[in-house]
Formats: C-alpha cells, structure tokens, sequence
C-alpha cells in the first residue's frame, strides 16, 4: 500500500529504503497458540520478552504445569538469547506486564488461575488473581506476592514508585465487595466498595511486596484499565476504557477510606465525569501516595478504546482506536473502519492538541515511545517526536499490508513526518505487533507474533536501525550512570558504529579505567552500546574512563567513586 503523504517523505513497505535496516530477526518457533505481551529495555540495552506459553514437554522442570505458562527471555544488543525462564502454575497463568527495576532486576505482573503449587507459593485468593512476581537480572526469583478477592481479578500494568515500591494495576469482575482482614476483604460494618460490572483495582506495594493499600474506581457500567504510566512527580497516570456512567448516588463520589487491623487500607473513588458515547478514554492521575488528583473523560458518540500513555515534556500523549465520528469533545473525524486518535494533555489534563490517522480498516495501536532532547532548556519543549507501532486487520476489504507490523512517525505536534510496513527479514500471513520499543541509540524494536495460521503463533522480534530517527537522537560520546557510583556503573557509547568498518554487526571497543595518577586500573572489551562495569574495588575519589573504538576513535568521562 504505498502511497504519498502530504508533508512526509515517500514510503515504501520494503526495507531498506528511506534509511531503515533490519539489524537483525530473532524468530521463536511454536507449536501451538503463544501470546506475547511486552518487551522490556534494560538500562545495558538488552531486551526482556515476557509472553504466554503452553510447554508440549509435560515430565519435568518447567514444562510441569496444565495450562498457559509465563514465558520470560532474555535477549543482548545482538539478539541472541541470554537466558530463558518459565513461571508454571497448576492452570493457565497469563503475563500482563513487566518492567525493568532500579536495582537492575524485574518486575512481572500475570493473571494467575492457578492455586499454590510448582512455582505459584500463595493459593489463590478465589477466582483469578494478581500474580507480582520480582526475579533478578539473571532471572532468579526475589519474591512473590498473589493479590486477589473471591471476584475475578486480571492483571494490566506494574510500574515501581520512587520509594522503590510499586503500584499494581488490574480490573476486578464483580460489583460489590465485602473485605475481612483474613480474606483480603473490608471488615465487617463497613461500606462495600464496588460501582459497576468491573472495576479498577490499584494495590500500593512496598519493595518487599507487603501490600500496603488498595484502590477500587468505578462507574456505573463497566471500567478497564488498559496503561498505567509512573509520572515526574512519583505518582501515576492512568489510562482506562470506560462504559461507565457517574455514580448516581452523591454519598458515593469521591474518596471512601476503610482501615483493616493489619494496617492495610481500602478506599474508593466513584467516577464523576459523564460518558459522551459508547465507550470513551478515562484518565486518572494519581499522587505517590495513591490518592486521586484529578480525572478526565474524552470521547464521541461512538466507541473509543484507549490503548496507551506515554510522558511527554509538555505533559501526556493518550493513544488509542476510535469509531466516533466529530462529537462530544472529539473534534476530529475518522475516515474508514477505526481509526488512531491521540491527545496531546498537560500535567493537569487539559487539552493541548488532538489528531487522528488511518491505514485503512481496523487500525490497532499497541505501542509509542516520545524522542526527546535531553539538552532543551526549561523554556524549549524537549519532545521532538512521537513514535508509534500496531498492526491493521480487514474488516471487508482486504489490503496487501493488513496483518503487518506498521510504524507511524510523528513531531512534537502530532503532524505526520513519515509511516513504514515493517515486514523484517520475513513475513507471515497473519502477524500482529505487541510492543514497540525506541532505544536511545535510535534504533527500534518491534516485537508480535507471525503465523500462517491461528494457534500457531511465532514470536517475531526485529531490531531496526533509522537513519531518520537516529538523526534526531542527541548523542554524546560517553555517559556514565549513575555518577557518582558506589557499586556498578554502565558506559554507555552514543558514537554511531562506522559503517565502513561494517556498522553495528562489527561494533568494538575497549573501555579502560585509570586513576587520577594515570594507572591503568581496569580493561574491558565489548561489543554492546551500553556496558556494565564493577567499581567495588575501587575507592573513593575521581577516577577517567576512557573508550577506544575499533574505528580508532576516542572518548573520555570522569567517574566518581562514593
């Protein structure tokens, strides 16, 4: 479906033109219906794969489960596979979300069917839970937590707060709920929280995992929340899709607190903004401790699912599908099947833009990523782009690019610059994209699944190199972090690989640590952008890191030791 954009450069959906090079494919083969739910970067610039999957082998280790498995893999800046692992229940356990942690570990958050057994320690609270579990950069398990009621509970979002702790994200299925300190339940004589067929559920988490509080958020209808994003201030935005109503009842609006003799406290918060359409955006901002601060609700007379949220300079990027025509406070239109529509809001969710896009039929977001200009003063918005991915399905007509990976390019204005097919170094007939991730080097990966036929899903990871992208990355040619460092630091070498010299497949340096009296301390080579150093032997004081590539090219940064 190539095509000419007005204001954008000329398009094609084979790669390699317009400076975009599949750096490299890691396809993972399988033999029945897999899901894959995210892919996370961590702060070395290698990638954690975090899906679903039935194990055919059924005798011993991982494969020992009767369902749906969490599926975690570990991949470096090459692509190649660092290390795998399987969290198994005794029924289907699915993965919602995970995220990189400050100490260099993980956070995996799954709706778990399963009672305690194999690698599940907590029995099920009834029904489906929450299943948080926190493992190491090596995939050794820390913790884990099973959060949950006798309603049926799914897993969304995890994000970690400022105090090292967490906020958890996931929707619960029943209106009413009666809590007891025993049973994770309000205790007796207190008002039941609970406003509609489903609910939000937010649980405040120490960075042991005791809880710590829980928050319901309704309306009179149904409420899911689909992103949950941390926020500059510590606290978190939500993003939910609602087909909700206010609640009716005045003595129901607002926050309701309930304390358990174990500390713990429920509250609730009934929606107050009204529906304009079938099914609109509902935003929430939530302070660190968990309160609500403000809500907003965006829609037309139609269906809009919000899908995603992303921090930008200027405030929030909202993200998701619509079916609504110019109507309630949309003040775009869509032109055929759904359509992208994005809202531009600042830190107090008031409007600043918003802006529709269509590749035909039914368009589906499922991830954005924002470049930004880390050297704007406080005067200059530093968002200079907005990258999104998805992937579009038929509805009646059918175009040579539906079940394709798309990419769609953005400035800070949400006026298009550029969209790609991104089909890798092979495609399949049916391929439908999870996540997208924008590094900081400029590259992008974009991680689905590829089958030729339903319940035979791949996982299909591509890395991309753009020049176009790439260019609009601030680079230096050294950064430490953290500095000062007590432990460990990570170099990270923003030169771009020499292309003469074979590009990023043949990328090397040595990075070498000398005191302030011009000894050679310490001596390392390695292929990767980002790399992991260990200062513990050293004391305190200032000490030069130097980098040398294999182009001969040299940089050099202070380090400080605490």
């Amino acid at each position: 479906m190539n095509k000419i954009y007005s204001g954008a450069i000329f398009l094609c959906s084979v790669l390699g033109i317009s400076g975009q090079e599949v750096a490299w494919q890691k396809d993972i083969p399988s033999s029945t219906q897999e899901f894959l739910s995210q892919i996370t970067t961590t702060i070395d610039q290698q990638y954690l794969i975090s899906g679903s999957s039935i194990v055919p082998s059924k005798g011993s280790g991982n494969g020992q489960n009767r369902g749906y498995d969490l599926r975690l893999m570990k991949l470096n800046q090459q692509g190649e596979t660092v290390w795998e692992k399987y969290f198994s229940g005794n029924n289907h356990d699915f993965a919602a979300s995970t995220i990189s942690t400050q100490d260099g570990g993980f956070a995996v958050l799954a709706t778990s069917n399963s009672t305690k057994g194999f690698d599940k320690k907590d029995d099920s609270k009834g029904g489906s839970d929450l299943w948080l579990i926190r493992i190491n950069e090596f995939s050794d398990e820390l913790w884990q937590k099973t959060i949950g009621s006798t309603a049926d509970e799914e897993a969304r979002a995890v994000i970690q707060t400022t105090d090292m702790g967490f906020f958890v994200a996931g929707n619960r299925t029943t209106g009413s709920l009666s809590f007891d300190s025993a049973q994770n339940k309000l205790p007796q004589g207190a008002r039941t929280i609970g406003y509609g067929s489903k609910d939000v559920l937010i649980v405040k988490l120490d960075k042991n995992g005791k809880e710590l509080s829980q928050l319901i958020l309704g309306g009179k209808g149904l409420d899911e929340v689909e992103k949950m994003i941390p926020t500059k201030d510590g606290g978190a935005l939500l993003g939910i899709y609602s087909r909700s109503k206010s609640s009716p009842n005045p003595s129901q609006g607002g926050e309701q607190n309930h304390s358990t003799q174990n500390s713990k406290s429920f509250s609730g918060y009934a929606k107050s903004t009204e529906n304009f359409g079938e099914g609109d955006y509902w935003i929430i901002k939530l302070s660190k401790e968990g309160k609500v601060e403000w809500e907003k609700n965006f829609g037309g007379k139609g269906d809009d699912h919000l899908r995603t949220l992303v921090l930008t300079s200027t405030g929030y990027l909202i993200g998701g599908e619509s079916r609504s025509e110019r109507s309630g406070n949309k003040t775009v239109g869509i032109e055929e099947g759904t359509d992208l529509w994005l809202i531009s809001l600042n830190e107090r969710g008031e409007e600043i833009w918003q802006k529709s896009y269509n590749f035909k039929n039914r368009d589906v977001l499922m991830g954005m990523s924002v470049i930004h200009n880390p050297s704007a003063d406080n005067n200059q918005p530093s968002t200079k782009g907005i990258l999104l991915g998805g992937y579009t399905q038929a509805e009646g007509r059918i175009e040579s690019d539906d079940e394709t990976f798309w990419m769609l390019y953005l400035d800070q204005n949400g006026n298009e610059q550029w969209r790609k097919h991104v089909k890798g170094e092979s495609r399949k007939r049916e391929e439908r994209l999870s996540d997208i991730k924008l590094n900081r080097d400029g590259s992008i990966v974009l991680a689905g699944t590829s089958a030729e036929e339903l319940g035979k899903e791949n996982w299909k990871i591509v890395k991309l190199g753009d020049k176009q992208i790439d260019e609009l990355i601030e680079k230096q040619d050294i950064k430490i972090y953290p500095n000062p460092v007590s432990d460990y630091a990570y170099v990270e070498i923003g030169a771009s690989p020499n292309p003469s010299k074979g590009g990023e497949s043949s990328f090397e340096a040595e990075i070498l640590v000398y005191d302030m009296g011009g000894r050679q301390l310490q001596s390392l080579k390695t292929k990767n952008k980002v790399t992991k150093i260990n200062t513990q032997n050293l004391i305190q004081g200032a000490y030069l890191v130097t980098v040398k590539m294999n182009d001969n090219k040299t940089a050099s940064a202070k380090l400080i030791k605490k």
